[in-house]
């Protein structure tokens, strides 16, 4: 077993995955660097770790596949033999016309419920046994929709609104060996969004959220990383905690700000 700290992060190859995989590389983990479908983006993000002075590992893997999970878990523990940290980043939406109710199928809902949420579950059960010989943490980077219940679409709710409660679950499930938490941020200033809205609808969400909410920002990637890698490495004492990263937006609006 390695002496170094791990972390597998999945979705890691670009935003929110790829700032939290460079700034834990930078706290002295070494890092599995999970992608979907970006692998030239992952490599990229692995290659950044290492120049931080990490070893890092890219691999291949779609979440909501069980069999991929487990090849994740395997891969970090045949390089390192430890996990530390479990970050489940990887997610996905339908935005604009596909988020309209006349086409919300059972394909696509499935589909989003698999990656977010069984997809989250899957890297759990592949992941804790390692994590508890470790006594080591569960970061899920969910999101304010699951808070809210506001987002891009009913599904992408709906499977946030699970993760969220299956984050209180666990934080009690593991304790005392296992520390579990989500972040759940507000609109990200990631290609993620810009590529599911479109430009000009990003531009146009952007300035309604950043007017309508008490800081008057959205979160960059490297804000939520910073969340991420406080809660992994920093929060000993905290479980079960929902971090809403929002700007304030659950208050219900901007009263003369300042």
């Amino acid at each position: 077993m390695t002496p170094r700290k791990v972390a597998l992060i999945t979705g890691a190859g670009t935003g929110v995955g790829a700032a939290t995989a460079l700034l834990l590389a930078g706290k002295g983990y070494d890092v599995l660097v999970n992608y979907s479908r970006s692998e030239a983006e992952a490599e990229q993000s692995a290659a950044a770790c290492r120049t931080a002075g990490a070893d890092a590992l890219v691999v291949q893997g779609d979440v909501a596949a069980e069999a991929d999970c487990r090849t994740l878990a395997e891969a970090a523990l045949a390089r390192w033999g430890r996990i530390d940290a479990l970050v489940n980043n990887a997610g996905v939406s339908v935005f604009g016309e596909a988020a309209k109710w006349e086409a919300l199928n059972a394909e696509v809902f499935q589909r989003v419920l698999a990656v977010n949420t069984l997809g989250t579950f899957q890297m759990v059960r592949a992941c804790v046994e390692a994590l508890k010989r470790v006594r080591g943490c569960i970061v899920n980077v969910s999101s304010v929709a699951g808070a809210l219940g506001v987002g891009s679409s009913m599904p992408y709710i709906a499977s946030k609104g699970a993760v969220n409660a299956m984050t209180l679950h666990l934080a009690r499930a593991l304790a005392p060996a296992v520390r579990v938490n989500a972040v759940c941020p507000g609109l990200i200033t990631t290609r993620w969004f810009v590529r599911g809205m479109g430009q000009e609808g990003y531009e146009a969400g952007l300035k309604g959220y950043e007017a309508g909410v008490p800081l008057g920002r959205a979160c960059s990637a490297d804000d939520v990383a910073e969340a991420v890698a406080w809660l992994v490495d920093g929060a000993k004492t905290v479980t079960g905690e929902l971090l809403l990263l929002d700007s304030g937006m659950h208050l219900g609006g901007v009263q003369g700000r300042r």
